[in-house]
C-alpha cells in the first residue's frame, strides 16, 4: 500500500478539534437486528449528529486547517443535501462565507436547511457530479476553496472520528456496515478502526442504482458509472474519490449493493422498531443486514449516516415500505355490475381483515362486458401471509382477478408495478 495521504495520527487530531462542534453519537442495540444476524447488533446514530448527519465532522476539519486567508476568500461545496449543510453550519462556525451548489430537485428541507446556516444555495445540473464540476468552476472564477465532499485528507479524517467513537462505545465490535458514496465515511472509518484492530470487518453498501465502487474495484482504480434514479441521494455519486478508493480498496473487506425495496423496508424498520427517523441513504448498512444476515459476525455496528429526509419523500417511501414488507396489496377485481355487487366486496374484505385505503370503481371500458364491473383496490395486510389469505378467499368466492399489483419506486417517485 502507499503511504497515505491520511494517517490515523490525523483521525486522533480531528477527535480533538471536533469536540466542541460534534457530539459523540450514541449507539443503541436493535433487538430486531440482533435476532436476525444471530448476535448483538447496534446503530450508530450519526442520525441525530448536529446538522443532521456525519458530515459536520470532516466540513469542519477542512475549513478549520484552511489558512485565515483561505477563509477570506470563501468556500464552496457541491452536495445534494448533508454535506451542503455541514460545510454552511461549518463556515458560520468558522466565520467563512459560503456558497453550495446543489443539483436541481435537492430535497426542499436540505435546501432550506443549508440556506438557515447561512450559505448562498445555487442550483446547478441534475445531479451531485454536475454539481460538482459547478463548483469547481466557481472556484477557479471567484478564488474561493472548493470544500470536496470526500476526496480530501482532512476530510477523510474528520469523518474517521465515526470510528473512533465505534471503538470507544463498543470495543468488542467485529463488523462495522455504513453507506458508501463517494466514499469519505467508509475510508476513514476503516482508516481509524482498523489501525486499532486489523482483525475488524468494514463492509460498505451502496444503493446497486448508484454503485461505482463494485466495478472500481473489480477495475483496481476508480471508474465512473451514471447513477439512475434512486432514493438514496446522499450516496447518488458517480466516481469514487481517489483518495478514499486507495484506502477502501486496501482497508475495507467488502462493498455489497442493496435494492430500494431492501432500502424502504430498512427505514420503515428503523422508524417502527427503533423510533429512528433515517434518511434513505442513511439506512444502506441496515438493508444489507436484512437482506444477508449471514454474511455479518457480530457483535454488529451499522452506522447510521444521515436523516434528513424530505416529509414528502419520506410518505412516499413509507408506503413503498410496506409494499416491500408485504403489507401493502393492490390489484383490479372483477364484479357483476349490478347493485350492491361492490359492498359485498368491501364486506368480504373487512371480514378478512384487509384495511381498504382506495377504491376506484370503472363500469365503463372497452375491457368490460356490458355486465361487468372493475374495481382496482389498494389495502393495507399485515404481511405477506395475509396477502395470500386475501388473495386466496377471494378466488375462493368466485371473484376475479385480472391482476396483483406492488409498488416500486421510479424517476417519478412511487408508482404501481406489475408483481410477478
Amino acid at each position: 500500500m502507499a503511504v497515505p495521504q491520511v494517517t490515523y495520527d490525523d483521525v486522533v487530531a480531528a477527535r480533538e478539534m471536533l469536540s466542541e462542534v460534534a457530539a459523540p453519537t450514541p449507539v443503541l442495540h436493535s433487538r430486531v437486528l440482533s435476532e436476525t444476524v444471530g448476535g448483538p447488533v447496534h446503530l450508530k446514530c450519526e442520525n441525530l449528529q448536529r446538522a443532521g448527519s456525519f458530515k459536520i465532522r470532516g466540513a469542519y476539519v477542512r475549513i478549520a486547517r484552511l489558512t485565515a486567508e483561505e477563509r477570506a476568500r470563501g468556500v464552496v461545496a457541491a452536495s445534494a443535501g448533508n454535506h451542503a449543510q455541514g460545510v454552511a453550519l461549518a463556515s458560520s462556525l468558522l466565520g467563512a462565507k459560503s456558497a453550495v451548489y446543489m443539483p436541481e430537485g435537492a430535497p426542499l428541507p436540505k435546501v432550506e436547511a443549508t440556506r438557515a446556516y447561512g450559505a448562498d444555495v445555487v442550483f446547478a445540473g441534475h445531479t451531485v457530479d454536475e454539481a460538482l464540476r459547478a463548483a469547481r468552476e466557481h472556484a477557479e472564477r471567484t478564488g474561493a476553496v472548493f470544500i470536496h465532499p470526500f476526496d480530501h485528507p482532512d476530510v477523510v479524517a474528520g469523518q474517521g472520528t465515526v470510528g473512533l467513537e465505534v471503538l470507544e462505545q463498543l470495543p468488542g465490535t467485529a463488523t462495522i456496515v455504513l453507506p458508501i458514496g463517494g466514499g469519505g465515511l467508509a475510508a476513514g472509518v476503516a482508516l481509524a478502526v482498523k489501525s486499532q484492530r486489523p482483525g475488524i470487518k468494514v463492509v460498505g453498501v451502496q444503493a446497486e442504482r448508484a454503485a461505482a465502487y463494485p466495478d472500481s474495484l473489480a477495475a483496481g482504480h476508480p471508474i465512473t458509472v451514471v447513477p439512475t434514479s434512486t432514493m438514496a441521494d446522499g450516496i447518488a455519486v458517480g466516481q469514487p474519490g481517489d483518495l478514499p478508493f486507495e484506502l477502501i480498496h486496501y482497508l475495507v473487506d467488502s462493498v455489497v449493493t442493496v435494492s430500494e425495496e431492501s432500502l424502504s423496508r430498512a427505514l420503515l424498520l428503523c422508524l417502527e422498531r427503533s423510533k429512528l427517523l433515517v434518511e434513505p441513504a442513511g439506512v444502506a448498512g441496515v438493508a444489507a443486514l436484512l437482506d444477508h444476515p449471514e454474511a455479518f459476525e457480530p457483535p454488529v455496528v451499522a452506522v447510521l449516516s444521515g436523516g434528513n429526509i424530505d416529509p414528502l419523500l419520506l410518505a412516499r417511501v413509507l408506503r413503498h415500505g410496506l409494499a416491500a414488507a408485504g403489507r401493502y396489496l393492490a390489484f383490479r377485481i372483477r364484479l357483476t355490475d349490478r347493485p350492491g355487487a361492490l359492498a359485498v366486496l368491501l364486506a368480504r374484505l373487512a371480514d378478512l381483515g384487509a384495511n381498504v385505503l382506495d377504491v376506484v370503481h370503472e363500469r365503463f371500458g372497452s375491457r368490460l362486458h356490458l355486465d361487468e364491473a372493475e374495481v382496482l383496490l389498494q389495502l393495507e395486510t399485515r404481511g405477506p401471509a395475509h396477502g395470500d389469505e386475501v388473495i386466496g378467499a377471494l378466488r375462493r368466492h368466485g371473484y376475479r382477478i385480472d391482476a396483483e399489483y406492488g409498488l416500486q419506486v421510479g424517476g417519478e417517485g412511487v408508482v404501481a408495478a406489475l408483481r410477478p
